[in-house]
């Protein structure tokens, strides 16, 4: 049957580039039902409800500050070792069109765990709107994936396998959610040491929580405790930020209610 040939986009070579590293690390799935209902309820209360994927964001690096193994490497150079970072680096998948195209670019936060839920949002909400030129992440990808396939595996070879290079180039954990598509990924793959995601989030505050690892950096107990932990950040620390966030958007209302009487 005869077709037609599709070039590959830049986009769709980095996306090849991507798979031709994460292919080869050793990853295991851990997955933990969990109940959110106190978090639930603290975000129904404000006016402006939060991404649930900030949220999430959020309680992931304030676990990756309690659990080191999340926030190390498995690196080839100078000898295979484990690399070990300070803070944590998220790196985010963001679907935007480009060229008549729908495209998957990733984006970078350094330090979640010590930036307020409202200005990670805002970096969310920047990385999602604004014209691609003009996200400098974005426009530095799109121009590296229009140089030769040789050159670019040796690039990212040695930014995957140099300590210090990686975390600033790549991140030190993924997140990448389709739960508001209605769907799950089961297998996602990534060069980095994990990729979590969940599913949808019912009513009642339950929700599939998945944490893929690499196995030569942690085993499967830590993932399976940190889990554990990972529900009581989001329902304590997050929830008590998001429960201020909300008392602060109450503010203006109540005093002009105030005056108005």
């Amino acid at each position: 049957m005869r077709g037609r040939a599709i070039k590959l986009s830049p986009s769709r070579r980095l996306v090849g580039d991507l798979m031709r590293f994460s292919i080869g690390v050793p990853r295991v799935t851990v997955q933990r039902q969990m109940n959110l209902a106190p978090l639930q309820q603290a975000r129904m209360a404000q006016q402006s409800k939060t991404s649930w994927t900030v949220l999430f964001l959020k309680g992931y690096a304030l676990l990756s500050q309690d659990v080191p193994e999340l926030r190390r490497a498995y690196v080839k150079l100078p000898r295979p070792q484990l690399y070990e970072y300070p803070v944590s680096i998220a790196s985010v998948a963001h679907e935007r069109e480009h060229e008549g195209e729908r495209i998957v670019l990733l984006s970078t936060i350094k330090d979640p765990e010590h930036r307020p839920i409202a200005e990670i949002e805002e970096l969310f909400l920047a990385a999602r709107s604004k014209p691609i030129r003009e996200i400098k992440q974005f426009r530095r990808a799109l121009k590296f994936a229009r140089a030769p396939g040789p050159i670019r595996w040796l690039l990212m070879w040695l930014g995957l396998n140099l300590g210090r290079q990686r975390g600033r180039r790549f991140g030190t954990f993924q997140l990448s959610v389709y739960s508001g598509l209605g769907a799950e990924s089961l297998n996602p793959m990534t060069p980095l040491t994990t990729i979590f995601n969940y599913g949808s989030i019912s009513e009642d505050g339950t929700v599939t929580v998945r944490i893929h690892y690499d196995h030569r950096v942690m085993d499967g107990a830590n993932v399976a405790r940190a889990l554990v932990r990972f529900e009581s950040i989001l329902n304590g620390a997050i929830a008590d930020e998001v429960r201020g966030m909300a008392s602060s958007d109450a503010i203006p209302g109540e005093a002009m209610s105030g005056t108005a009487s």
